[in-house]
């Protein structure tokens, strides 16, 4: 055997082979070669097994990513990876398991990176290529095993970390924002069907569908989609209250319940419970932020579902408690939480009101008739290529592009991009959805010269190129600029373009008389454009390359219109 040939070690047996081995030994390692060749070791010395371990491991590691062997890793070794901007050819990295989390070294990287498994957006397998696919936020990372032996003991052991591990919030799949992934979807449910469903959390669900889709949860959190048909109201509702009902600690925990009990004195109220919330750990403290914000938006609708802050702090406070609700002092804290949930949680109220006038558009547009249907093209606008599509509130346009593809039974081959696109056809532009783009509020915004279009995206793989060989995001240059209206105070003819020079960041874009000029004639936050290809012929524009750029603050009540 030569070591220098080893492809991994795993310390926890993740094949068949590896149990008899460690039903005879207390400690054991697995071998991984190149050769194809699994080997097996024992011991019965926990001091002797780590050595040996990293005295191996350190054999075959580079030593640009030794810093993996200062880790506590289960498995540790060599795979191929593409990502989301280089998908031609696979590269090499060096990756560790530790716990939930997988720590790489990347080629041509200098810096460790960490992925929270239990926060992926999707974890899968790819069997006919034998790829894991990793997403999370902003990244697909697809990893493939040199060898087949390898590949499958990672496949096992990286799905078991993504797993929940346990009853306590902590060990559950994640949301981006610390929230278990069980608490987010009952709430997204709940707020797109069931805030006008009289007696929302009062009412009981049919135990058996509870139970089913508690163990539904605990199984494989990420893969459970609630849909409106499928799934019940008081279902989901239920789940809800039981998982916090049942799960270990508590959401208060079992050292601060008491103190969150004790009556504080009025005028020491809101510091009190800030104090209390600082000190929760971290995935507790987002779970209370959402489930109390959730909570407060259910009685501000008290008028439609019956269900005001007495009725909630009375099914909540015993259920979060996890106490037997004889004593009603649970319930008052949770009374004062949603009460008070603007100061104690120091919420920006613009934010909570367009939340709030969502979820008012989200009731109108359901209203007696049922869901809101809308009408979605594929490819190109004819009567042929319509579909009449249900639009809840939480849908996507990555799902409502999948929604249309499936039912039109279309196979998506290698790069091709299929995109949700928003078509103005008055104004002769459009723009391509971002896949994490709620449908719903876009769907209301629409004028009646406007439709969503579902084509494929054929620019997409020059753009992953032209990403993928950019060290710098930002972007410079002169471009033809106008106005379309003289509020900007700029003294420009809206009638003409004019040049300009521009310089873009992940933050801002500046806009500069000239090249020389030191201060900015106008900057705008990036995060408040929104960019459209395609300008009107009637505007006359200098080439047949243009952008129209809509700028919207939340100080606005009029969005500014640019061409470029």
């Amino acid at each position: 055997l030569s070591l220098r040939l080893s492809l991994s070690i795993s310390l926890s047996p993740s094949l068949p082979a590896s149990l008899s081995l460690s039903l005879s030994y207390e400690h054991t390692f697995e071998l991984y070669s190149d050769s194809e060749r699994l080997y097996l070791f024992g011991t019965d010395d926990p001091a002797s097994h780590k050595e040996w371990v990293k005295s191996i491991t350190k054999m075959f590691i580079p030593s640009n990513a030794e810093g993996l062997l200062r880790l506590g890793f289960e498995r540790i070794g060599r795979l191929r990876y593409k990502d989301g901007l280089n998908l031609q050819s696979p590269r090499v990295g060096w990756f560790a398991l530790v716990g939930s989390s997988l720590h790489a070294y990347l080629e041509d990287s200098v810096e460790e990176e960490e992925i929270h498994l239990r926060k992926l957006q999707e974890l899968s397998i790819q069997q006919e290529n034998e790829v894991l696919v990793l997403v999370e936020r902003g990244r697909t990372l697809y990893i493939e095993g040199e060898r087949k032996l390898d590949f499958q003991g990672w496949c096992v052991s990286m799905q078991r970390a993504a797993g929940s591990a346990g009853d306590s919030l902590s060990q559950q799949q994640l949301t981006e924002t610390d929230v278990p992934v069980v608490v987010d979807r009952c709430i997204d449910y709940i707020t797109q069907c069931g805030l006008t469903s009289e007696g929302i959390y009062r009412k009981s669900g049919v135990n058996s569908r509870v139970a089913a889709l508690c163990e539904a949860f605990r199984r494989d959190a990420r893969s459970v989609r609630l849909k409106e048909g499928e799934h019940q109201v008081d279902d989901v509702s239920n789940t809800l209250k039981r998982f916090f009902r049942e799960s270990g600690e508590g959401l208060f925990t079992v050292q601060a319940a008491s103190a969150w009990l004790s009556t504080p004195e009025e005028s020491r109220k809101i510091s009190q419970y800030q104090l209390l919330l600082s000190r929760l750990p971290r995935v507790n403290k987002a779970t209370l932020r959402a489930l109390v914000n959730h909570l407060y938006c259910v009685q501000r609708f008290a008028e439609l579902n019956q269900m005001n802050l007495h009725n909630l702090a009375i099914v909540f406070g015993p259920t979060l408690f996890q106490s037997d609700g004889k004593d009603y002092t649970a319930g008052r804290v949770v009374e004062d939480l949603i009460e008070h949930y603007t100061d104690v949680f120091e919420v920006d109220e613009q934010q909570l009101k367009r939340q709030l006038d969502e979820i008012t558009a989200i009731i109108k547009a359901s209203g007696s008739a049922g869901d809101f249907i809308c009408t979605v093209y594929l490819e190109e606008k004819k009567e042929t290529a319509e579909q009449h599509v249900k639009i809840p509130g939480s849908m996507t346009a990555a799902e409502l592009t999948c929604e249309i593809l499936d039912r039109r039974k279309i196979q998506v081959r290698e790069k091709d991009y299929w995109s949700c696109w928003e078509v103005s056809q008055k104004e002769e532009m459009e723009r391509p959805l971002h896949h994490l783009e709620r449908v719903l509020p876009i769907m209301h915004s629409l004028g009646t010269d406007s439709h969503l279009l579902v084509k494929k995206h054929l620019a997409m793989e020059a753009i992953r190129i032209y990403l993928a060989s950019k060290v710098d995001v930002s972007k410079h240059g002169m471009v033809k600029f106008r106005e379309e209206r003289s509020i900007l105070g700029l003294g420009l003819n809206t009638g003409s373009f004019h040049d300009r020079y521009f310089i873009l960041n992940t933050v801002s874009l500046r806009m500069y008389k000239e090249v020389r000029s030191n201060r900015p004639e106008r900057e705008w936050q990036v995060k408040n454009l929104r960019v459209y290809l395609g300008i009107k012929k009637k505007l006359r524009p200098p080439t047949c390359w243009g952008l129209t750029v809509i700028y919207k603050s939340e100080k606005q009540e009029k969005p500014e219109k640019q061409h470029w």
